[in-house]
């Protein structure tokens, strides 16, 4: 079992920057591809950016591309999700996940293993 823990949330004016966090614990953390998704309030869960294993590729979604950033540091057991020129639909709650498939583009949250609890992103006016 992989426990997944998000900070780094909360309000920014649109045009800011935010940098989320996710520590894992357990030792093998570098088995699992990592990635980002978010969940505004009245829609579906939704993939923001993805990681491989050793941090070579990263993947996202088409309106965050160019402002987000994701990577990771596996000898701390964390993935980052650096997020600049906020919008204000970049509203939601932020969540990291872990999975251990291979050969995927990991972009479906039915790929994820572990979630985290979540963490609040609002991006004001």
């Amino acid at each position: 079992q992989v426990q997944l823990v998000e900070s780094g949330g909360g309000l920014v004016q649109a045009g800011g920057s935010l940098r989320l966090s996710c520590s894992a614990s357990g030792r093998t953390f570098s088995i699992y591809a990592m990635g980002w998704f978010r969940q505004a309030p009245g829609k579906e869960r939704e993939f923001v950016a993805a990681i491989s294993r050793g941090g070579v590729v990263a993947s996202y979604e088409d309106s965050v591309k160019g402002r987000f950033t994701i990577s990771r540091d596996n000898a701390k057991n964390a993935v980052y999700l650096q997020m600049n020129s906020l919008k204000p639909e970049d509203t939601a709650v932020y969540y990291c996940a872990a999975t251990s498939r291979y050969g995927t583009p990991w972009m479906a949250a039915l790929d994820y293993d572990y979630w985290g609890q979540g963490t609040q992103v609002t991006v004001s006016s």
